[in-house]
């Protein structure tokens, strides 16, 4: 049979001291002279004491933890990410919750109730590509719990995010192709309420413009990035009229799904046909046609600032809508040219 734990009130009793005392003593409040301070710590050392989390967590309001949802921990972009949130919570000595919404909506709505009930102090979210309502999210605001989004952006208003500037990075690697001789340049995007996917068009559009190749809007096609879709965004590019010698496509997964399908269409890889993508993901290397080029995102620091930004408004703890001041951190995409093979 175990033994009982013990409590502050039974240091308390066989000090002689109130309760008060002996809690003042174990947090090393000022008040309480050293010699008094010195027997409680020691007697509770004796007694193997561990104090009540419940009852610390009630008193400061605080449960030490916070929740992180991700579409997929299974791609390499969301496990670097975590691997940054992980980092930043353990030093500051938070806990982390973490929960997958396999890009369904319902789903994200659950682990969002589901962690507001288990008292996560605030939360890191990358949403999924199939959100469309907001409200559980909105939600949070009545109970004063935070939430930063990273990568994967809401179109809503006063958020506080991080993201990587997407627009730039389809300059940069418009750009590229340019200089590599291309001048039909097709794109495979994302799902189209992603506001990364409208960032990545807009960048399109600018770069076209700039080095004066002409907008054929037929030449930007959308995934829901599954394979099966991918495969018919492929192939509709590789049927239209002005067919592309290279394709940005979404991320490096879709570049993958991508080349598969060109090569089922006898298209041969950076000679017919030339890919660049993002993530710059480090499965690229171990893949026989990798893309030519790649835009990172930085998973891990998008993590570790969304993480970071968190934790200060948790010690700010200022989350009244008049007085909030929202961060959005924009990240400096880059280009990540690859060795032709």
């Amino acid at each position: 049979m175990s033994a009982k734990l013990p409590t502050i009130k039974e240091i308390a009793k066989q000090l002689n001291i109130s309760a008060s005392t002996v809690s003042r003593a174990l947090n090393g409040h000022p008040a309480i002279g050293l010699r008094t301070r010195t027997r409680v710590q020691e007697l509770a050392r004796q007694l193997n004491y561990e104090p009540n989390q419940t009852a610390l967590f009630f008193q400061q309001r605080k449960t030490y933890t916070i929740g992180v949802i991700l579409p997929e921990l299974s791609e390499m972009f969301f496990s670097a990410s975590i691997s940054g949130i992980e980092d930043v919570a353990e030093k500051n000595n938070y806990t982390v919750l973490l929960g997958q919404s396999h890009d369904d909506e319902k789903r994200e709505q659950k682990i969002v109730e589901t962690m507001k009930n288990h008292r996560v102090d605030g939360l890191v979210v990358s949403i999924s590509k199939n959100t469309n309502n907001y409200e559980h999210f909105e939600a949070l605001k009545k109970y004063n719990i935070p939430v930063v989004f990273f990568d994967r952006i809401p179109n809503m208003p006063n958020i506080h995010y991080v993201a990587c500037n997407m627009a730039s990075g389809t300059i940069q690697a418009i750009n590229y192709l340019f200089k590599q001789g291309h001048r039909v340049i097709g794109m495979i995007n994302g799902p189209e309420k992603l506001f990364a996917s409208e960032e990545r068009k807009q960048g399109y559009r600018e770069a076209m413009s700039k080095s004066r190749l002409k907008f054929d809007p037929s030449l930007i096609v959308n995934t829901d990035l599954t394979a099966e879709s991918t495969y018919r965004a492929t192939e509709e590019l590789l049927n239209s009229k002005r067919k592309p010698t290279a394709i940005v496509a979404f991320n490096d997964y879709v570049a993958m799904d991508a080349v598969q399908c060109a090569m089922k269409h006898k298209r041969k890889i950076n000679k017919d046909l030339c890919f660049v993508s993002y993530a710059n993901l480090p499965i690229s290397n171990y893949t026989a046609y990798p893309p030519q080029a790649s835009v990172e995102q930085f998973p891990y620091l998008q993590g570790q600032k969304a993480t970071e930004i968190l934790l200060e408004l948790l010690a700010k703890n200022d989350n009244e809508a008049g007085n909030m001041t929202y961060y959005k951190i924009i990240l400096d995409s880059q280009l990540i040219i690859h060795e032709k093979k």
